[in-house]
C-alpha cells in the first residue's frame, strides 16, 4: 500500500501568514522512524508536509483509482500551521479530495481541541471531569473554585502554558501570559491532586483500550506534565509506568471511562485519554489527545508495547483499522478468486504494478526511436523483442520483414484470434525538442509518450498478467508492430493488410482519445505533392504569365474551398517550400497538401476536381499522390466487439465510449472481414507535439481492459469445462 506520512515542522507554504501560528513539531527522527517502520511491512512511503503543496503531492503520489482498487491511505500527524482548529485543517482537506487518512475527522478533532466544549460533552454525558470556568480577557472575575488551580489555554495541546496557581495574583499573572501569548480565552480548572493516569486507545467500534500508563514525576517541580517535560528540556526526569500499578477494578474503569471519551467526541482510529486519580479512587478526565504522540518515550508508545505491540506493529496496525473503517478489511484487499474468475486476478495483477508501469514507461520514453533515426528503431525493436521472447512469444516470419515490421504470437498462434497491432517508431520531426519524461498529478509526459510508448507499456503489463497465470501460451494471440507510422505506412501496409485478415478482432493500440473515447470510424487521407514550375523574374518584372508564387496562393485557395462538411471532405496545404535563386523571384514551389475523405469514391471524385482547377490558366504543375491512408468503416462485426470491451469497462467502472475521427490510422487496412476497434491505448492530449502527454489513471484502465478482453477465451473455456 501506498502511505503518505503528513506532517508539520519547518514548511510555512502558505498564502499569508498570520493568525494563531502553530508551535507543535514532529522531530525529523521520529518521522523517519515512522518511514521505516512501515516499509518494513513492504509499504511504499512518502513523508511530506502539510502545506498548500501537500494535496499536489500526494496526487502524484496516489493517482485516481479505478473501481475496486485500494487507493494509498495518509498518515495523518499534521498539527496545522496557523489559525484556529489546526488539527482539523489536513484531515478536512483530505475529506474534501477524497483521500483515506489515519485518525480521527475534523470533528473530533475540533472538540477535543476546545477543551471546554470537550468537558461540557463530558459533563452531558455523566463522565466524571474536575471543575472548570472560562476567563475570556484580562480584567476578570475570579472564579469561585478552590485553589490550587489548572491555567492553561482554552484551545491548545501539548501542555502549552499549563500552570498551577494558588492564589489570585499568581492567577492573573498566568492568565495574563496565556493572553498575551496564545491571543485566546483561559480555561481554568480545579486542580485533583493525585496520580496522572493515561488510556491509549486503538480501533473503532468500539476501540481497545490499553492497560492505564502512569506519569511518575518525582520529587522536583510541579506535579503536572508540562511541555518542557515533554520536550524533554524541563531538566527533570519523568518516567511512564506501564501497566499502571492499579486494582483490576481501577484497571476497567479507567479502560471504560477511555473508551467513553474516545467515543462521545466522535474519533477515530487512536487517541489518549489524559485522567487524574485522587486519593479516594476517583477519576477525573481531563482532555482527549486525538493526536496521541508518537514519541519512543511517550505513554502512548509504552501502552502498547504493553499490549505486545512494537513501534513497527503499533503504526502499521494503526494503518489497519483506518483501513477497516474505511473499507470494511484491515488489510489491502485480497480477492477470494475461483481459479475461472480471470477478471479478478488479473485486476490484482495490474492494480498493484502502476508503478511499475509508470517506471516501465519513463524506460520506453528514454528511447530514441523517431522515423527519421534507424538505428534508434533497430534499438527499440531490439528491446521489444526481447520483452515479447520472455513472456515465451515467437516471431512470426512470413509477417515481419525486419525493417518496418515485426509480428510475434503466442503458441496458440492468431489465426480467428486476436491481433494486437501498435507503432514503435515516434513520428516527430528532428526539429522538434526532445521531451524528457516527467510526472504531474493526472498526466504523464515524455518523449512519444502517447503516440507509442503508452500503448506498448499497456500492451506489456497485460500480456505479463496473462503470463502470470499461465493463460498467454494458450490464448491465441498475436502482437505486430510497424516502424513507419511517420511515413504513412508506405512500407508496412501491405503486411499489416495481409496480418490482420488471419485474425478475428483486431485492437489497434493508438492511444484513446480525450473524454476516455476508442474509435469505431475513421476517416482516410491521401497526402499529395504539389510542384509548380515558373520563370524566374525580377522583383517588379511585368509579364504575360503570374508570379508562381502568386498563381500558387490562388489555386491553394480554390483548392480549401473544395472542402465540404456535408459530405466530410477536407482538402488543405499543410507545407510549402520555395526555391529561387539569387536576387530573383521563386520560380519553383512545392506544396503538400493533405485530403481527408470517408471513401474512395468521393475522394476521387475530389481529386479530379483538383486537377481542374489547378488545369485553369496555369503554369506547369504536377500533382503526385504520396501515400493513401485508406478510412475505417463501420462495420457489423464490430458491434458485438465494442460490446464485449463495454461489458468488462463497467465491471470495473472505467468508463469507456466511442467516436469517429477524421484521422488515419492502420485501422483503414483491416479487411472488412475481421473486427476492428482503434484508439485501444491510454487517454493523451497534445498528441504530436512537444506537450503530449497520457492520462495515469487511463494507463491502468486500458491495461486491465485489454488483458481482460484477451482472458474472455479462458472463462469460456473454463465454463465449458464445468459443464
Amino acid at each position: 500500500m501506498k502511505i503518505a506520512i503528513v506532517y508539520n515542522r519547518e514548511s510555512k507554504k502558505v498564502i499569508n501568514l498570520f493568525g494563531v501560528p502553530n508551535r507543535e513539531k514532529y522531530g525529523l527522527a521520529a518521522i523517519k522512524r515512522i518511514a521505516n517502520a512501515f516499509r518494513k511491512n513492504g509499504h511504499h512511503v512518502i513523508a511530506l508536509e502539510g502545506d498548500k503543496d501537500f494535496i499536489d503531492r500526494l496526487e502524484e503520489f496516489m493517482p485516481q483509482v479505478i473501481k475496486g482498487e485500494r487507493p494509498g491511505i495518509v498518515f495523518n500527524l499534521s498539527y496545522g500551521i496557523q489559525g484556529q482548529a489546526r488539527y482539523t485543517h489536513v484531515p478536512s482537506i483530505l475529506e474534501m479530495v477524497g483521500i483515506p487518512y489515519v485518525g480521527s475527522g475534523p470533528l473530533a478533532h475540533s472538540l477535543a481541541l476546545d477543551k471546554v466544549v470537550a468537558k461540557m460533552i463530558f459533563r452531558q454525558n455523566g463522565l466524571p471531569t474536575p471543575d472548570f470556568e472560562v476567563l475570556d480577557a484580562p480584567g476578570f472575575t475570579v472564579p469561585d473554585i478552590t485553589y490550587p488551580l489548572i491555567v492553561k489555554p482554552k484551545n491548545e495541546a501539548v501542555s502549552f502554558g499549563i500552570k498551577i496557581v494558588n492564589n489570585e495574583r499568581e492567577l492573573r499573572e498566568a492568565a495574563d501570559e496565556i493572553f498575551d501569548t496564545f491571543g485566546q480565552p483561559v480555561l481554568v480548572e480545579q486542580y485533583i491532586d493525585g496520580r496522572e493516569i493515561n488510556v491509549g486507545l486503538l480501533g473503532n467500534n468500539p476501540p481497545e483500550a490499553f492497560l492505564p500508563a502512569e506519569i511518575l514525576f518525582g520529587e522536583e517541580g510541579p506535579p503536572i506534565y508540562t511541555f518542557e517535560d515533554k520536550t524533554r528540556s524541563s531538566g527533570r526526569e519523568i518516567k511512564v509506568v506501564c501497566p499502571a500499578p492499579l486494582s483490576d477494578e481501577l484497571t476497567a474503569k479507567a479502560q471504560e471511562l477511555g473508551r467513553r471519551s474516545f467515543e462521545v467526541l466522535g474519533c477515530y482510529d487512536c487517541a489518549r485519554v489524559d485522567m487524574r486519580l485522587d486519593a479516594d479512587e476517583n477519576f477525573y478526565i481531563l482532555e482527549v489527545n486525538s493526536l496521541p504522540s508518537l514519541g519512543e518515550h511517550g505513554s502512548y508508545v509504552a501502552a502498547a508495547s504493553a499490549r505486545g505491540l512494537d513501534f513497527a506493529g503499533l503504526v502499521n496496525h494503526m494503518v489497519e483499522v483506518a483501513g477497516a473503517r474505511y473499507f470494511g478489511t484491515p488489510q489491502p484487499s485480497r480477492f477470494k478468486t475461483k481459479k475461472s474468475d480471470s477478471g479478478e486476478l488479473i485486476f490484482s495483477y495490474i492494480t498493484e504494478r502502476r508503478d511499475r508501469m509508470e517506471h516501465a514507461l519513463q524506460e520506453w520514453t528514454a528511447v530514441s526511436s523517431r522515423t527519421s533515426d534507424p538505428v534508434g528503431i533497430r534499438s527499440a525493436v531490439k528491446e521489444l523483442d526481447s520483452r515479447l521472447r520472455h513472456m515465451a512469444m515467437r516471431t512470426v516470419t512470413r509477417f515481419t520483414d525486419e525493417r518496418s515490421v515485426w509480428t510475434w504470437e503466442t503458441d496458440a498462434g492468431f489465426n480467428g484470434g486476436t491481433l494486437l497491432v501498435g507503432h514503435l517508431d515516434v513520428p516527430l520531426e528532428p526539429s522538434i525538442p526532445v521531451q524528457v519524461f516527467r510526472r504531474d498529478t493526472e498526466w504523464l509526459y515524455g518523449e512519444g509518450i502517447g503516440s507509442s510508448r503508452a500503448p506498448l507499456v499497456v500492451l506489456e503489463f497485460a500480456l505479463n498478467s496473462l503470463r502470470a497465470h499461465r493463460w498467454l501460451r494458450r490464448l491465441p494471440v498475436g502482437v505486430l508492430y510497424y516502424m513507419d507510422e511517420g511515413r504513412d505506412c508506405r512500407y508496412s501496409a501491405e503486411i499489416i493488410r495481409k496480418a490482420t485478415a488471419k485474425a478475428k478482432r483486431v485492437l489497434v493500440l493508438r492511444p484513446g482519445n480525450p473524454g476516455d473515447k476508442i474509435i469505431i470510424q475513421r476517416r482516410g487521407q491521401r497526402k499529395y505533392r504539389l510542384l509548380a514550375e515558373g520563370r524566374p523574374l525580377r522583383l517588379g518584372q511585368i509579364t504575360r504569365k503570374p508570379e508562381v508564387i502568386r498563381w500558387i496562393c490562388s489555386k491553394l485557395q480554390e483548392l480549401a474551398d473544395l472542402s465540404c462538411r456535408k459530405e466530410r471532405i477536407a482538402v488543405s496545404a499543410v507545407d510549402i517550400k520555395t526555391e529561387a535563386f539569387p536576387m530573383l523571384l521563386p520560380h519553383r514551389i512545392t506544396v503538400t497538401i493533405l485530403m481527408s475523405y470517408p471513401d474512395n469514391g468521393v475522394a476521387d471524385e475530389t481529386e479530379e476536381k483538383m486537377r481542374k482547377v489547378l488545369g485553369r490558366n496555369s503554369l506547369r504543375w504536377d500533382l503526385d499522390l504520396v501515400s493513401d491512408r485508406p478510412p475505417m468503416k463501420e462495420r457489423r462485426l464490430n458491434n458485438k466487439l465494442v460490446k464485449d470491451l463495454a461489458e468488462i469497462t463497467e465491471r470495473w467502472g472505467v468508463p469507456f465510449f466511442h467516436e469517429s475521427s477524421i484521422w488515419p490510422s492502420v485501422a483503414g487496412l483491416v479487411p472488412s472481414s475481421s473486427a476492428v476497434v482503434c484508439g485501444a491505448g491510454p487517454v493523451v492530449r497534445d498528441l504530436y507535439t512537444s506537450q503530449e502527454a497520457v492520462q495515469r489513471v487511463s494507463l491502468v484502465q486500458r491495461a486491465l481492459l485489454l488483458a481482460q478482453f484477451l482472458a474472455k477465451d479462458i472463462d469460456k473455456r473454463s465454463s465449458r469445462g464445468r459443464t
